[in-house]
């Protein structure tokens, strides 16, 4: 599972950098900041693209080889961003890099549940998925030190050879699935989206989710022209987000394996109260890092618990599923950031993106509602032969 996670770190540096790096790329592209912003846009529909269609295509493919495979995919296209000769090929090189990150994650996910006791499957994916949050703490601020010292296409060098690491630790460590997890199609995989389960919790996830980003997304404006922060400030309140992120990502998966329905209602109940309360103290320093990591950490908390109940639902064929949890993921965000423009763009306030956060976030709580509904209608009794044999 830590060999799973290091491709995740690269991932999540890969994913969460450009934000941070966006005006030193527009200065070195010479386009305008707005354009270099298409950067994150690319690779946010080249996850949504990427996790059905690969997930689908590579169905026969026994688990192991297909990590490898994904990952070697990843760390050539991040090269290949580093090479880029122009603008036009970067943004190509970006979609092309975030086709795999769902397929993979939605592998790695299923893999990693495979390797427990059934009760323990959460944590594991939550143990999976650690690298990403650690990238949010590591991985981003030293690349955005790289970028100061050196050039922005190191970075992407240094993540396409930690990809390359991934795919050797993966190769020596994680043992052969074939026969601990049951063996899925095209077919299969699309008829276990065909379930009332499914798709309320990716629903939740895309609406819940979207509640974080709406205030992620302008996070560093809001904190230098409300809280009054500079460079320093707002680099702190970052770090927080981070630290959040990952502690919020362990106790999730804790949440997930004993009561991942009331996780759910505390988390996206704690994410709408977070954002108010933020919006009415913000301008206090110390207020508005509290809120940040307390923000990160509710909502990092119920991703592990959405993840086990896309794997609950799908056990015959979880692959397409559990890819797409990461899907939901970009959608939120592209959601999230979309609906607090509008209120920006409309004149509201550097604060009112906290709203619309706080109401995406209930909309969440109220759709979980409909899914512990769904899901005492159709209990999950834990498979015979799940786990691997060592």
């Amino acid at each position: 599972m830590f060999a799973m996670s290091i491709g995740a770190f690269a991932i999540g540096t890969a994913e969460f950098v450009v934000m941070g790096i966006l005006p030193t790329i527009a200065a070195s592209e010479r386009v305008s900041l707005e354009s270099a912003g298409h950067l994150v846009t690319f690779y946010a529909v080249g996850v949504v693209v990427g996790a059905p269609l690969l997930t689908l295509a590579t169905t026969k493919i026994p688990r192991k080889p297909l990590l490898i495979g994904f990952m070697a995919f990843f760390a050539a296209a991040n090269l290949a961003t580093a090479l880029a000769p122009n603008f036009e090929v970067l943004l190509a090189s970006r979609f092309i890099a975030g086709l795999p990150h769902g397929a993979y994650f939605g592998v790695a996910a299923v893999v990693g549940s495979s390797l427990v006791p059934f009760e323990r499957r959460a944590r594991a994916v939550a143990t999976v998925f650690f690298g990403l949050t650690v990238a949010t703490v590591v991985g981003v601020p030293l690349s955005a030190f790289v970028v100061d010292q050196v050039s922005w296409r190191l970075v992407f060098v240094a993540i396409a050879v930690i990809g390359v690491i991934t795919m050797l630790a993966v190769a020596a460590t994680v043992p052969d699935t074939r026969g601990a997890i049951p063996q899925s199609n095209p077919a299969a995989e699309v008829r276990a989206l065909n379930s009332k389960r499914v798709v309320l919790t990716l629903v939740t996830g895309m609406v819940g989710f979207g509640g974080m980003f709406a205030c992620y997304t302008y996070l560093t404006p809001l904190l230098e022209g409300v809280t009054g922060f500079g460079s320093a400030g707002v680099a702190i309140a970052l770090v927080a987000f981070g630290v959040g992120l990952t502690a919020g990502n362990g106790a999730g998966g804790q949440l997930a394996d004993r009561r991942p329905v009331s996780g759910m209602y505390t988390c996206f109940a704690a994410i709408a109260v977070i954002l108010l309360v933020m919006y009415f103290t913000v301008a206090s320093p110390v207020m508005a890092v509290l809120c940040v990591f307390a923000m990160a950490f509710a909502s990092s908390a119920v991703s592990p618990i959405l993840a086990r109940m896309l794997l609950d639902s799908a056990q015959d064929a979880p692959s397409l599923a559990s890819s797409l949890h990461h899907s939901a993921f970009n959608l939120a965000n592209a959601n999230g950031a979309w609906l607090g423009g509008l209120v920006l763009g409309a004149g509201f306030g550097l604060t009112a993106p906290m709203l619309i956060g706080a109401a995406l976030a209930l909309a969440g709580l109220v759709l979980s509602f409909s899914l512990a509904k769904a899901v005492r209608e159709a209990p999950v009794e834990a498979p015979r032969e799940l786990v691997l044999a060592h």
